[in-house]
Parts: C-alpha cells; sequence; structure tokens
C-alpha cells in the first residue's frame, strides 16, 4: 500500500519489529499501538481507494477524469461511414395546414397564376385533457320498463382516469422516477388534471397487481436458461436497510427486496435453488451455495488487480490483468471461440503468473504460539483467490455463452441507485415490491424490443406482449 509514493506496508513493518524487539514497552502499552497502527492501515486504504481499483462508483473519485479507462478510438468524430442518421423527415399527411398568401400589393405589376407551393413542415406537440363521455342509450317500453345499454367494461364509475392517464402516470413514476409530487404538478401544468399522490400509488398498485401472472412466469424462464446473472445492491426502505436481488439474462429481468442479503432471500425469491445453468456473480460466497456451474465477474477482478499493483506494487498483479484483458479482447476478435491449444497456452500463462505472485507476495508463517485465524495481506488473498477458483474466473474463455463481466446484471441494477439518490428511500417495503415487479416487467420487454410506454399500455388494456409465445400467455393471463 502507497501513500504518495511511501510505502505504507514497509513504514507498518519496521514498527511492528521496532515493537516486537522493545523490551521495556507494556503489554498493554504493545496491544494500543497495534490497534493504532491497524486503525491507520484502514483509513490510508480507504484514502487510496477509487472506481478503478474496487466497486466504488466513478461518482465518488475525487477529481475524476472521465473516460480514462476507455482505450482511445481510431475512428473519426461523429456519424461513421454507413452510418444511418436520425433526422426528421416530412409526412404525407400533416394534422394541419396553414395556407401563406403573397402580398400582391408587394410585386411588380402583372398578371400572375397560381403553379402550386413550397412547404415546410413543423413538428410540435400539443398536450391536452380529452374527455370522453358514454352515453348509454334509454328505451321504455309501452308498460314502462326502461332497458339502459351497457357501457364498456372499462367504464366503471360517472367519473374516472382513463388508461392513458394511468399508463403516462406509472411511466413518470416507475421509468423515469419522478417523485408524485412532481407528477402531480406535470399532470396539473400540462394537461389540467388534478392527480393525486395516493391517485398514482393507486395505479402503481394496479400494474404491480396486473402483474403477478407475467413475474411468475418469467421466473420459470429465468429458471430454463443456461446463463443467469445475479447480484445485489443495498436499497433504504423505511430508514431500514435492505437489500434488491436481480436475477437476469439478455431476455428477462427479476428484482426482489428482502432484508437479507444471502441464501434466505435467494431461496425465497426461489429462482436460483432451481437453476442448473451458469451462473454468473461477483463472488458473492452464498452464491456458491447452489449446485450449478459460476463464472466469475472479472471486472471485479481486474479493479482488484489494479489496487494490488499500485497499492502493494504487486508486479505478478498488473500482468494478470494484461493477461486477462487480453484473453479478453482476443475472444472478441475470434468471434467467442479460441482454439484448445490456443486456451491451454492461456492456462499455463495464468498459472505461472500465479506461481510469480507466490515469490512476490509469500503467504504469511504462523509465528510461534500464534492463534486464531491468519491474517493475509489483500494482495495475498486476492492471489489465492484466483487460483482456487481458476476454472470460474477462466470459464468465459471456453463457453461461449459467458461473457467476461457480470456487468449485464450490474446494469440492471443500476437505475435502482438513480432511485435512490431521487427519493432517497422507499416508504414502505410495499412500494419497495411495486418498483422490483413493474421495472422487471419494463426491463424484460425493452429487452424484447417493446418500449416503457407501449409495455405499459398493453399492460392496462389486458393484452400480454407479442415476444410471449401463444402457447404461454395463457399462464400470464392475470396480467
Amino acid at each position: 500500500m502507497k501513500l504518495n509514493s511511501v510505502s505504507v506496508n514497509d513504514a507498518i513493518k519496521q514498527v511492528e519489529d521496532l515493537i516486537e524487539k522493545e523490551k521495556s514497552i507494556s503489554p498493554a502499552l504493545k496491544a494500543a499501538i497495534k490497534i493504532l497502527v491497524t486503525l491507520m492501515t484502514i483509513v490510508i486504504g480507504r484514502l487510496n481507494i477509487n472506481s478503478k481499483n474496487s466497486s466504488k462508483p466513478p461518482s465518488e473519485d475525487k477529481d475524476r477524469k472521465r473516460g480514462s479507462n476507455r482505450k482511445k478510438s481510431e475512428k473519426k468524430p461523429g456519424g461513421q461511414d454507413g452510418h444511418i442518421g436520425a433526422r426528421l423527415k416530412k409526412i404525407d399527411n400533416p394534422d394541419k395546414i396553414e395556407r401563406i398568401n403573397l402580398d400582391k400589393r408587394k410585386l411588380p405589376k402583372g398578371e400572375y397564376r397560381d403553379v402550386g407551393y413550397e412547404a415546410r413542415q413543423v413538428f410540435d406537440i400539443n398536450i391536452t385533457r380529452v374527455v370522453t363521455e358514454y352515453r348509454a342509450q334509454i328505451l321504455e317500453d309501452q308498460n314502462g320498463n326502461r332497458f339502459v345499454a351497457d357501457f364498456p367494461a372499462r367504464v366503471k364509475s360517472d367519473v374516472q382516469y382513463g388508461n392513458e392517464v394511468k399508463t403516462n402516470a406509472v411511466y413518470m413514476s416507475q421509468f423515469q422516477l419522478l417523485p408524485y409530487n412532481r407528477i402531480q404538478d406535470q399532470f396539473a401544468e400540462q394537461m389540467g388534471l388534478p392527480l393525486s399522490a395516493g391517485t398514482v400509488f393507486n395505479f402503481n398498485k394496479d400494474a404491480y397487481d396486473l402483474l403477478e401472472g407475467f413475474e411468475d412466469y418469467v421466473k420459470r424462464r429465468l429458471i430454463a436458461s443456461d446463463l443467469l446473472h445475479a447480484d445485489e445492491t443495498g436499497i433504504n426502505v423505511n430508514k431500514s436497510r435492505y437489500w434488491l436481488h436481480v436475477a437476469s439474462n439478455d431476455k428477462w429481468t427479476h428484482f426482489y427486496p428482502h432484508k437479507k442479503r444471502g441464501n434466505e432471500a435467494t431461496n425465497e425469491i426461489g429462482i436460483l435453488p432451481y437453476f442448473s445453468g451458469v451462473l454468473c456473480h461477483d463472488h458473492w460466497y452464498p452464491y456458491y451455495g447452489y449446485k450449478c456451474l459460476h463464472a466469475l465477474c472479472n471486472a471485479h477482478h481486474l479493479r482488484e488487480l489494479t489496487w494490488s499493483e499500485e497499492q502493494d506494487n504487486q508486479l505478478w498483479a498488473k500482468d494478470m490483468g494484461a493477461l486477462l484483458s487480453k484473453i479478453n479482447d482476443d475472444m472478441i476478435t475470434a468471434g467467442g471461440v479460441l482454439d484448445k491449444d490456443i486456451v491451454l497456452d492461456y492456462r499455463m500463462q495464468y498459472r505461472k503468473i500465479l506461481e510469480a505472485g507466490d515469490i512476490e507476495c509469500p503467504c504469511p508463517i504462523r509465528k510461534e504460539g500464534q492463534k486464531g485465524r491468519l491474517k493475509k495481506p489483500k494482495s495475498r488473498n486476492l492471489l489465492e483467490r484466483l487460483r482456487d477458483y481458476e476454472e470460474d474466473t477462466l470459464r468465459f474463455m471456453e463457453n461461449e455463452i459467458v461473457p467476461f463481466t457480470n456487468n449485464p446484471g450490474e446494469n440492471d441494477l443500476r437505475m435502482t441507485k438513480v432511485q435512490q439518490k431521487i427519493s432517497g428511500c422507499f416508504r414502505s417495503i410495499e412500494g419497495a415490491y411495486m418498483f422490483c415487479r413493474i421495472r422487471g416487467y419494463l426491463s424484460t420487454c425493452r429487452k424484447n424490443n417493446v418500449s416503457a410506454t407501449e409495455a405499459l399500455r398493453l399492460l392496462f388494456q389486458g393484452k400480454i406482449p407479442d415476444f410471449i409465445s401463444e402457447s404461454a400467455k395463457n399462464e400470464c393471463r392475470r396480467c
């Protein structure tokens, strides 16, 4: 570990050696000095942590340089050759036409005839309230008996909100993550609709109830998949610490909040206990309680290796980071599959780097009379973990469906952190449940090329997205 090019580890080692040699220091004073040294080590270690060498988010980096981790592209700035641009195009049937006539008084004297027009189109929006009144006919026979036409099934009250209001309110609340009071302002100022916070909550509750069948179906699809990403992040629920768990892949997403972080939560969710494919995660140890193949996130490994290189001056860590990155680059170039000979060669290189690490960062020797768990440096723990979990670390090299990182799962969780920054917390666990189920539905739909707005519109119309097969729609009828 370093601080301003000074090796903290070397300084601590010198202090510990001097303390052991000094016979005049009492045991109590020795213990106090060791505690202070430990605390100083922890504090200095935290000062050196950033997004490059830990899981700390880039937004918390001091004086961070944006994009510093990215390789400079050789492509020219802007749109590339062959790129299909997106711009406004004229339409054949405009909603409104305004004719502009020439002021003939400003023209030279003479005879003129109309030969057409030059057209320009302005695209704009008109956000307005639309009130539809349904008038059910009443007929009365000669005996005075009255017969009233049936209203549409969705029209249940004398006055009520329509599906488009529900769609837009839930879209702003659960997808754009706007607080309830800002949604009230939006509807009141731009649409002339009085919408209370309780009404927005009820819309979200309606969506949550309608999605019960869909959520169960997604869980079954995830269980049957070949690859699964799993991750978790902390959330605040009414000032209490909860954990939001995600299980997802490139087609399906499932979120769930729970008081616990480990197997008690994942068992209750009911996906991982029945999954038999490849589970990609960041080495949170409870995931290893499930008997499936595992693949570890190498983005985490690269950050930890960077820390060991920068703070502990570990050359083996630098070599390992370069090797993992090179394997990934070669995998991408090769289209996801490497020759067996190349795979074997990379494995040998991997093991040789770890052998060099044994020399550079040896395992501490237990001192005479020392009891308890042997304390090891952070870099040593990383080295041993990479050795013990070689298969899971390098699984991406031999199985083309396994990615290099667990980034897809982490990306699915990212908007949760945005929600927490905006709102601070969920006011109730019920709100957290609603957020998770609705966000899981919207994430799944977007992965299958259905926009969030269209997904919610279909939901409140009682319809099911087309990407779900006909045979499976009966399973989701409750949604």
